[in-house]
Order: structure tokens, then C-alpha cells, then sequence
């Protein structure tokens, strides 16, 4: 499986007072690719109820290399940096590069899978999670928890 990219437009709601692109905004944007890598790959929302499961963050942590204006071009890219066999327990990096592909950021996120029945961490990890979460690339220094 290839890397997950997708080219994301900068929006005026998006900006700070500086007029560069907001911390938050940052965060909105892995949220999104990462629900939407999950569902290209068959993890769908409706898949999740089904399954009595959901993801859940511990940590989410931002470095901010370059700053990000309107009108830049970025393309955002996720892969797994570390995770359990079983998939219960992860990290997901995105990396926002601009047009000339210079880093801009890194945002990694730790996390797990609740089941959403009973409100805990979910123990087993159902089936089709571990088969979604093992086809991620991985990055580079990926590490095995």
C-alpha cells in the first residue's frame, strides 16, 4: 500500500491574526485525512457502530517547521509510526509539505480503540481494525509496540 496524500486548500477561516494558518487549524486537518484514509480503506463510521468501536487520542503534539498562508498549495500525508500487533494501541504521523515539498509540519497522535458499548478500551481489537491498521505504510523509524 502507497502513502496516504491528499492536497488541502488553505481557508481565510483557517488563518490567525498573523495571517498564517492557525495551530488549530493543523490539528482539524490530520483529524479529517485520518477519518477519511479509515474509510477509503473500509473502516467506514457505519463499519465502527457496527462494530461497537471507535478511535481514540491520548497525545497530540504539533511541530510547526514553516509557516502555512493562503494560497499555499500543502499536501498532508499520514502513516503509522508505532503500533501493537493487534493494533490496539498506535501512533499516526501526518506531515504537511508545501508546494516546493519543504516540511511545514509533523502532527503525531497516540491512540487506541474504544469499544463504545461499554466505554473501555476495546479488548480484542475486532478483526477488521487489525486488517485496516496493519495495510498503513509505515514510516521510516515505524516501531512494533
Amino acid at each position: 500500500m502507497g502513502i496516504f496524500t491528499k492536497e488541502i486548500s488553505i481557508r481565510w477561516s483557517d488563518l490567525d491574526p498573523n495571517f498564517h494558518m492557525r495551530h488549530s487549524a493543523y490539528y482539524d486537518f490530520g483529524a479529517q485525512h485520518r477519518v477519511e484514509v479509515l474509510q477509503q480503506q473500509g473502516l467506514t463510521l457505519r463499519v465502527m457502530q457496527e462494530n461497537h468501536i471507535g478511535p481514540i487520542l491520548f497525545r497530540e503534539e504539533c511541530v510547526f517547521r514553516k509557516e502555512i498562508r493562503l494560497g499555499n498549495t500543502i499536501t498532508i500525508s499520514t502513516k503509522i509510526g508505532k503500533m501493537k500487533p493487534d493494533a490496539s494501541r498506535w501512533t499516526i504521523v501526518h506531515e504537511l509539505k508545501n508546494e516546493k515539498d519543504e516540511l511545514c509540519a509533523i502532527i503525531s497522535v497516540d491512540g487506541a480503540w474504544m469499544d463504545t458499548s461499554i466505554r473501555k478500551l476495546a479488548n480484542p481489537t475486532p478483526e477488521i481494525v487489525q486488517e485496516v491498521m496493519n495495510a498503513f505504510p509505515k514510516t521510516d523509524d515505524f516501531i512494533l509496540i
